[in-house]
């Protein structure tokens, strides 16, 4: 940890907040009242249309809609929250993160309307504000720094590289070029991105450090001229350039390294007078023996990770940022690092077959039907021993909608050491009951109790980079629940459903009288078959009822101890199991037991028609619009070739080619609102034709 500190002593507080407007929502809007409560301040909080029935909405004091649905309309009208804060009596304004948190004329403008702003100076925001300016001062400040690129400049000698946007963070507007003929397409996609994302579709390019560790230092500093730095956390594993798992400290850094980290953050936060919590990120050269490090940016905001630092080091940052907009100072002392805590970011979605025979993660739309994640005892505070933490911004009801970041909660573990920390926090992720929408949860369960993670051997490269190992990939993106424990489950589904069946007895008829199952023959009832749409395909279990209980059909030494429509328990090699079995929608289904989590979907046993869908329909993976088309009926297409662009929950989805043929369909337009499940093209193949011929 680096402190500066100021010659002159500490003031006393100059204005108290009374009412403070959240200028953001979700997670992060509900963390933000969390701690106003806390502190005895009234909270304003804003909502768009979608999110009406949201926990942050209905958390708040008071709650100003802001008409519309996209977050231009919303949650980025600047005159729109400064004039929800003035009407509500607000006298601040925390912006959070994302939207305008980094948005220089927007904190203006709150100062301007005479409210305090819980955040940096404007100055210090656009300093920062645009990425090639911002490193161009880090230099001047002494600061490492990658070389910028001209993009029209670029040559086979300078790849791989990096476009970034100017203007904004959090993995939006990036692309990786390893390919000069990729270079094209990655910076007219990154400025979309960018423009809808950030209002600025300024991008540049740097160098692209390969299996480099992305490791951030955490400054906070008041206005009477201490800064400090409160150590380092690990963001290195990500995948589309988002974090997913955060960490303090980070395993690769040792304390001379830290030393140096925090001296450059201070230097950094310095030199643009910078006040408040703020975060200044690096990337360390990974096979670099002397440490070296590059600088990234500055985070001139409150960071998404944020808990990490607050459990290892025991503070409030929201209550610390509070606090010096109201002039206060930083204690004398700094705090003391404790322990190790870990964070991960649940999201909802699905890993999903791209159109050149890869895979990635895309974004889920849904409603959660349960959300419940056992053993969390701390909601947005710091766990005071072997402690779970909950920021979420959804609960059981909540809907997943298109116009927003699909991430539903963060989970944090704190331990004494980092393996405590990683076997607590991967046991409460398998436990919990998450139900309605797909989530990475497994995902973010695998690389907890993977050996590479483990050992500390992580890099920005881990999931998807160039050199991220395919086999790896696949393991960990394996559901928890394979083949065997698919099966177990839908047994237990089948014997729910027919326990269900029993309790519905008539209501005339004697409790004390039995109900005999369907297909009930003297002593023994016929077998039953049940069939369910599985992960992985159509299962199908069998059972047989008897006067002295019920036994499974097709399964090696299973027993059925007990069923419940709710819950059933299995033993099979001694060992007994308890499934939960909870039913939504009709015919969904979901088993939770230790085994994992599966979803099934009960099948008719006549089955229904289905619609037939022409071969080579390309379907659009989610809801979204249509931003970039680049094709026309009838025109010839290559395996692999961008074809359009859908966006969808702030991120842009390529649809490619499936192989090489004719477009005979196009059913979208720049512009088209689509389901999913819509048709976007269909792609007669070559091979199709000449089989046809």
């Amino acid at each position: 940890m680096t402190d500066q500190h100021p010659a002159q002593p500490a003031e006393l507080v100059e204005r108290q907040i009374t009412r403070l407007l959240v200028a953001n929502r979700g997670e992060i809007a509900r963390r933000i009242q969390r701690t106003c409560r806390d502190l005895g301040i009234e909270t304003v909080a804003v909502f768009s249309d979608p999110d009406a029935d949201t926990p942050h909405a209905a958390e708040a004091d008071l709650a100003v809609r802001l008409p519309g649905a996209a977050p231009t309309d919303t949650y980025l009208r600047a005159d729109a929250i400064i004039k929800a804060a003035i009407e509500a009596g607000a006298d601040a304004v925390h912006p959070g993160y994302g939207f305008l948190s980094e948005n220089a004329d927007f904190a203006r403008a709150v100062l301007d309307a005479g409210l305090a702003w819980v955040g940096p100076p404007p100055e210090a925001i656009e300093a920062m504000g645009s990425k090639v300016a911002a490193k161009r001062l880090m230099a001047k400040a002494g600061v490492p720094v990658l070389a910028d690129l001209d993009p029209d400049r670029i040559t086979a000698a300078d790849l791989p590289v990096l476009v970034k946007a100017s203007a904004g963070g959090g993995g939006r507007g990036m692309r990786a070029v390893h390919e000069l003929d990729e270079l094209a397409e990655a910076l007219a996609s990154a400025r979309r991105e960018a423009a809808s994302a950030f209002g600025d579709a300024t991008v540049f390019c740097e160098p692209l450090l390969v299996d480099a560790r992305h490791i951030e230092v955490q400054i906070i500093a008041d206005g009477h001229g201490t800064v400090r730095a409160l150590g380092e956390r690990e963001c290195s594993i990500q995948r589309r350039h988002q974090k997913i798992v955060e960490e303090c400290p980070s395993p690769a850094v040792g304390d001379e390294l830290r030393a140096r980290l925090c001296e450059a953050a201070v230097r950094a936060a310095t030199a643009i007078g910078y006040t408040g919590a703020g975060t200044v990120e690096f990337l360390l050269d990974a096979a670099d023996p002397a440490g070296r490090f590059v600088f990234l940016e500055v985070n001139t905001r409150l960071q998404v990770e944020h808990p990490v630092t607050e459990c290892v080091y025991g503070l409030d940052l929201v209550r610390a940022q509070i606090e010096i907009a109201e002039g206060a100072a930083l204690p004398a002392e700094p705090p003391v690092a404790r322990g190790h805590a870990i964070e991960v970011r649940l999201y909802a979605e699905t890993l999903q077959p791209d159109g050149d025979g890869a895979a990635q993660w895309r974004p889920h739309t849904g409603t959660l039907s349960r959300f419940e994640v056992p053993g969390t005892d701390a909601h947005f505070t710091v766990p005071r021993a072997y402690g779970l933490r909950l920021d979420s911004g959804v609960e059981a009801g909540s809907r997943v909608g298109v116009h927003y970041d699909p991430m539903l909660a963060k989970v944090i573990a704190w331990a004494p050491t980092r393996a405590a920390a990683a076997r607590r926090l991967a046991a409460a992720l398998a436990g919990a009951r998450l139900h309605g929408v797909p989530t990475n949860r497994d995902l973010l369960v695998r690389i907890l109790r993977d050996p590479d993670f483990r050992a500390g051997r992580a890099h920005t490269g881990f999931l998807d980079g160039a050199g991220a190992d395919p086999g790896r990939l696949a393991g960990l993106a394996a559901p928890l629940a394979g083949p065997s424990a698919v099966r177990l489950s839908a047994l237990a589904a089948a014997l729910a459903a027919s326990a269900s069946a029993g309790a519905d007895r008539p209501a005339d008829r004697p409790a004390n009288r039995p109900t005999l199952p369907a297909g009930w023959r003297n002593l023994r009832s016929q077998p039953q078959r049940r069939s369910f749409e599985g992960p992985q395909g159509r299962v199908e279990v069998g059972y047989l009822t008897t006067r002295h209980g019920v036994t499974a059909e097709g399964f090696d030494d299973v027993t059925v101890l007990s069923r419940r429509p709710d819950r059933v328990v299995l033993e099979q090699g001694g060992l007994r199991r308890t499934f939960e079995v909870a039913r939504h929608d009709g015919a969904s289904v979901t088993v939770d037991s230790p085994l994992g989590s599966v979803v099934l979907r009960a099948l008719p046993a006549l089955p229904e028609p289905q619609v037939r869908l022409a071969a080579g329909s390309l379907l659009a993976p989610m809801p979204g619009h249509v931003v970039w088309l680049g094709v026309a009926e009838g025109e010839r297409v290559a395996a692999g070739s961008q074809l359009l662009v859908i966006e969808a929950m702030k991120m842009e989805h390529r649809i490619t080619a499936p192989a090489d043929g004719t477009v005979t369909a196009l059913g979208v337009a720049v512009g088209d609102q689509v389901d999913a499940g819509s048709v976007l093209a269909v792609i007669t193949s070559d091979t199709s034709k000449e089989q046809q011929q």
